[in-house]
This record gives structure tokens, sequence and C-alpha cells, in this order.
């Protein structure tokens, strides 16, 4: 999915250096959106290859899933409105840019471990405990 995004992110930086057709938005609003596209492609190609040695964990799965949101919530949507003038989902931008945090949030706490616990240190075969 991350590949996929960072192929439309391209496609799309192309069409809009190439075209004149923004309707909705500022030139600058869509050039930081597929800033945002382009990044969080990256963010997903790194939590699918991250998740293959951590196939159990949760938080990468998070992290991923909010990331793509955060891509069609946020990016995506700002690139619809500028070319289609389509301000249907315009309240979900912040959504969106919320998504982005906590995907990195998650991602983050995908690798905070539990600190270990502390166990005594094992006796010695004379059962001598002095040091």
């Amino acid at each position: 999915m991350g590949a996929f995004m960072a192929a439309l992110s391209v496609i799309a930086s192309a069409y809009a250096s190439h075209g004149n057709s923004l309707i909705g938005s500022s030139p600058a609003m869509v050039q930081a959106s597929l800033n945002l596209l382009q990044f969080h492609s990256i963010g997903l190609i790194l939590v699918g290859i991250l998740g293959q040695s951590r196939p159990s964990q949760k938080r990468l799965l998070a992290a991923g899933v909010l990331f793509l949101l955060g891509c069609l919530m946020f990016s995506i949507n700002i690139l619809i409105r500028a070319w289609y003038d389509v301000q249907t989902f315009r309240s979900l931008v912040p959504w969106g840019g919320t998504c982005f945090i906590l995907g990195w949030l998650a991602f983050a706490l995908a690798y905070v471990r539990k600190s270990p616990q502390l166990k005594p240190p094992p006796a010695s075969e004379s059962g001598d405990q002095t040091r």
C-alpha cells in the first residue's frame, strides 16, 4: 500500500506541476499535501517492512492504519478539493493530520519495551552469596 501511495504522490506531483487546474486550493496547500503524502508513503513502507519481523505487534498495525487514514483524509482529500472542487469531506482534513500524528506515536510505542523486572543475581553453586 505504501508503494502504491508513493507512486500516486509522484503522479499527483507531476500533474500539479504541469497542470493549471487548481480550483479549490492554493498551490502551497497542494504542495504541502503532496509532501505529506510522500513522507507517509515511506512510513507505510517502513511499517510493512518492520511488521515482517514483528507480525503480532498491534501498535505497528495501528500505525499503518493511521498513516493510511491520514493519507486519505488529509492528502487525497486536499488534492480532490484542489482539482475537482469537491468540498464534501473538507472537515476531515484536521482528522487526517491527527491520524498522521497518532500514527507516528503508535510507531514509536511499538518499539518502547517494558523495563525488565529486576531479578536477584543467581546464587553460586556453593551456596555462598557473599562477594
